[in-house]
């Protein structure tokens, strides 16, 4: 990720766009409102505790996610951090933890230049935090840790790190020290600043006190920290100076190590921390990769790629908003600029910037920034804008959905608003949707189970249409490619199985592995992939 590039213009350098990962439960949306908090995005914290309408945190829009708790859908928030080198823009993606929304994740991880991986530390790596961090991997983003809920009974420090170690293959090294743990947990050592930051019980919202020391040794110490307790910290930290490496800031830039720090996002206590070690190791934005060419940030030309698209975030206006992240460039609102899929120009006089369900216009954006452009669906996710030249992004996966199931409206009558509301969540992604070549209706496929119970309740919500989903005779589906010629021969030999995606990609709708090695064996000119690149 790293390379000799020129300086970037102070305003790109001092972003830091970054997503947080987890498993569910792990305490990510918490941290996350925490985050706001201390950024001065929002007034007060414990919405996630509150009850009623105040309950979920400002990044849970939909109303499935409110009701369930759990975010199935990731939104972007812009906002500054201060600290006492300069002042940053941190630009948060906060992505779905459920497994069944991963899709969502993935294509957001091609977004950001970091992220932060969130465990419970009494869990520790968890199937989940395992899937997400693989995806990371392949893209070789850094990654911060932060080692939640501490103030609860949680596992011997060195046996999370070991796991870490372990199950993610990535070098361990400690940013910060528990001290005590569970009901004794009273603070951490900030190991890469020599200071005791000490937890508050009483007041969830209160930032940690944080008393500089001189070393191990000072005597100011022993004012603030039981005896033995202190002497269990020192005995730990020598053995960690000793099993575990320094903070390298290039290994961790190159993905290879991640820093970890130790607190309790619900008491406010080591997220300041972990926002520092964000400030000051985490990366400017990067390099993107795209065809012909990459695109440097420092570049004075803008140009930025859809990576997500959601519908009716404010169902009062139906409207279409297109998650851009900037690639390039300094962007100001009005600009034209080209939608590289079509060759068309596109004005862009509403784009906005988001603090969660709020969003304002945004009068200008940097390289690293993210911005929505509403607009009425000529945008889908892959598309590359650019103030002319015709480069298109890569890496922005789709993948074959894992479960199939046939769609009825419940009115007969209304099956052109089910054909016009399930192409909407086609194209942002929230579904694959396929037209059967024989027959009638449509065939939605998704990766879990509860997307089909998010997608009926959108499309009732925002359509006014019930909807029924049915067992459908397909168990997976395939994207076709190859020569014309083998292509045409093997749709018209297998027509009861062909089916075309939103895109009119020809797909092959399988009922058994048996289908699949058949066409290997029958049709050796064809190929049938799993994932397909979001083409544009």
């Amino acid at each position: 990720m790293l390379d000799n590039r020129p300086e970037l213009p102070p305003e790109i350098a001092r972003r830091r766009t970054f997503a947080i990962i987890s498993h569910p439960d792990a305490g990510k949306t918490t941290l996350t409102e925490k985050f706001l908090l201390f950024g001065g995005a929002i007034q007060m914290a414990g919405q996630v505790r509150a009850k009623g309408e105040a309950r979920r945190t400002r990044s849970d829009f939909m109303a499935m996610e409110k009701d369930r708790g759990i975010s199935v859908s990731a939104s972007a928030m812009s906002f500054d951090f201060s600290n006492q080198n300069n002042t940053f823009r941190f630009n948060l993606v906060d992505t779905p933890g459920h497994s069944d929304f991963s899709e969502d994740t993935y294509r957001t991880l091609t977004a950001v230049d970091a992220a932060i991986m969130v465990i419970d530390g009494a869990k520790g790596v968890e199937s989940q935090t395992q899937k997400l961090f693989e995806v990371c991997r392949l893209r070789d983003l850094p990654i911060l840790t932060f080692c939640n809920k501490m103030d609860r009974e949680s596992r011997d420090v060195f046996e999370i790190i070991d796991e870490i170690q372990e199950n993610l293959a990535i070098d361990v090294t400690p940013a910060s020290w528990p001290i005590g743990i569970g009901r004794d947990f009273i603070g951490c050592y900030d190991i890469l600043r020599d200071r005791l930051e000490l937890m508050d019980r009483a007041d969830r919202n209160k930032v940690a006190e944080s008393i500089e020391i001189n070393g191990l040794d000072d005597p100011k110490l022993a004012e603030h920290v039981p005896e033995a307790q202190l002497t269990q910290l020192r005995e730990e930290l020598e053995m960690a100076r000793e099993l575990l490496p320094p903070l390298d800031a290039e290994a961790m830039l190159q993905g290879t190590l991640t820093p970890i720090w130790f607190g309790s996002a619900i008491n406010s206590f080591g997220v300041k921390e972990l926002m520092d070690g964000i400030a000051n190791y985490g990366p400017e934005p990067q390099v993107q990769s795209a065809e012909p060419r990459q695109i440097s940030p420092e570049e004075s030309k803008v140009s930025g790629f859809v990576f997500k698209v959601q519908a009716n975030m404010d169902p009062k206006h139906r409207d279409r908003v297109a998650f851009l992240r900037m690639a390039s460039g300094h962007f100001k609102r009005g600009m034209k600029l080209t939608h590289v899929r079509s060759k068309k120009p596109m004005a862009i006089s509403n784009p906005v910037m988001f603090l969660a369900s709020d969003r304002e216009l945004a009068e200008e954006a940097w390289a690293g920034d993210i911005i929505g452009i509403p607009n009425h669906g000529q945008l889908r996710i892959g598309d590359t804008l650019t103030e002319g030249e015709a480069l298109r992004v890569t890496g922005i996966p789709s993948f074959a959905p894992e479960l199939l199931q046939g769609v009825r409206a419940g009115d007969p009558l209304k099956a052109k608003h089910l054909e016009k509301a399930l192409m909407q969540f086609a194209e942002e992604g929230a579904a694959k949707v396929f037209k059967p070549s024989i027959g009638s209706g449509f065939i939605v496929g998704v990766v879990g189970a509860l997307q089909f119970e998010v997608l009926a309740s959108r499309i009732e919500l925002e359509y006014g249409l019930p909807v029924r989903f049915e067992q459908s005779q397909f168990t997976s589906a395939r994207w076709v490619s190859g020569d014309k010629q083998a292509v045409d021969k093997f749709t018209e030999s297998n027509k009861q199985h062909i089916s075309h995606d939103h895109d009119g990609d020809i797909v092959y709708l399988t009922r058994l592995q048996w289908d699949i090695d058949r066409v290997a064996r029958d049709y050796p000119d064809v190929t049938l992939s799993a994932t397909k690149e979001m083409m544009v």
